[in-house]
């Protein structure tokens, strides 16, 4: 919220210049008709007013339930605010009521529905609010909430598998280099000391392997502090416009991982645009939100670039295509569906297809990637056994030596 300096004339023409804390000047303006006053002039002025933020307590698939049962109440031909009101009163989740309360208290205020819930944007995301406008005006409200609730339950589902499918390596190769780690640092010592008092020359694999476990014990710590600090140096890349496009574009040439992500960005852009063109919203807004809600910079600024041709005559598929993110398959489903006028079932077949694709990238990533791990982890631990065992097994010239 911010505060307006506004000036207006009252009903015999007197000006009337003063201050209001409102979301726009849109909303300053109303409140100022319902008054009795004609705005003249409405500045923003210099200080800001901000909403109190709200924990990141409330769960996507809260939201998904919240949307059908909303669904359900208007269709059902409950009032707004009475809806809103039912909904506030079953709600256990403490940050998502007190949000669900602001905004009847908007609505009851004249606020419209879509207005109040942009008013939190980290609990409704610009393509709720966006979905929820497109409700409002084309009076299909329950049939919108209804599908933003499918909408959402379809990307959950798929983030769902993709991060199933990442813990299981991610866990294993922590427990490689944990075990790794551990046997340098605490058990190869052991073996270090046993051998040096029998004063004879070692194995060229077990001294040099000796002597990575004294600089690992020397500079362990040094190492975890550079690491962090790499970590950090990187998270601040990342967060700049140029970093994060940088990384976004490399995702995608990632050997295994590279066709699986572009799989999940392209499901991701194909539903969401499907769901705004199906609801109402102009293409261009809807471009513009697809491009913010992709989760990959180098996709957002490919239909950015592609929105701009787009307002200049041309159709969607031919700037996607340009662009060399998306498959051939899938602009040539979004250009027959642009010659049919049927965009956005093409996209949804799209999608679905998509969906299909990552299911068995996911299984076949499974597969390949536990024998590649299993392997690793056997070659590293058998390094170091072979090499530590390389002098018993020498036991008896060692002695001699001694």
């Amino acid at each position: 919220m911010a505060i307006f300096k506004y000036t207006a004339k009252n009903a015999i023409g007197e000006d009337i210049a003063s201050t209001m804390v409102a979301d726009s000047e849109a909303a300053v303006a109303l409140q100022l008709r319902r008054e009795g006053l004609t705005p003249v002039s409405i500045e923003m002025g210099k200080s800001k007013i901000s909403l109190p933020k709200l924990s990141k307590g409330v769960k996507s698939d809260e939201i998904v339930v919240l949307s059908r049962q909303m669904a359900t109440m208007v269709e059902a031909g409950l009032p707004l605010v009475t809806s809103l009101s039912t909904l506030q009163d079953q709600l256990t989740n403490p940050t998502l009521k007190r949000v669900i309360t602001t905004v009847r208290e908007d609505v009851e205020g004249g606020m419209s529905f879509s207005d109040a819930l942009s008013r939190h944007p980290k609990i409704f995301s610009s393509l709720f609010t966006n979905l929820v406008r497109a409700g409002e005006a084309s009076g299909m409200l329950a049939e919108i909430l209804d599908r933003i609730a499918s909408y959402m339950e379809a990307t959950n589902s798929l983030k769902k598998k993709v991060r199933a499918a990442m813990i299981y390596p991610a866990v294993v190769s922590g427990m490689a280099i944990l075990i790794s780690v551990i046997l340098i640092i605490k058990v190869i010592p052991v073996f270090g000391s046993i051998y040096e008092d029998f004063g004879a020359k070692l194995p060229l694999p077990t001294q040099i392997l000796l002597d990575f476990s004294a600089f690992m014990q020397k500079w362990f710590l040094g190492i975890i502090v550079f690491f962090i600090a790499m970590g950090f140096l990187a998270r601040g890349y990342l967060r700049t416009e140029k970093g994060r496009l940088a990384f976004d574009r490399f995702q995608f040439k990632l050997p295994i991982f590279g066709p699986l992500i572009q799989k999940v960005v392209v499901s991701r852009f194909a539903r969401t645009l499907s769901t705004l063109i199906q609801s109402g919203v102009p293409i261009l807004r809807a471009m513009d939100i697809v491009g913010k809600t992709a989760g990959n910079k180098a996709v957002e600024l490919a239909v950015k670039v592609a929105s701009e041709k787009i307002k200049m005559g041309e159709s969607i598929a031919d700037p996607l295509e340009e662009t060399g993110l998306f498959p051939l398959m899938v602009t040539k489903m979004i250009a027959v569906g642009e010659k049919t006028g049927k965009l956005d079932t093409m996209l949804e077949k799209v999608s679905d297809f998509f969906d299909d694709q990552v299911d068995s990238a996911i299984a076949g990533l499974t597969s390949l990637i536990e024998p590649i791990l299993i392997g690793f982890l056997g070659i590293v631990i058998g390094t170091i056994v072979v090499c530590m065992f390389m002098p018993i097994l020498q036991l008896a010239s060692v002695v001699s030596e001694f």
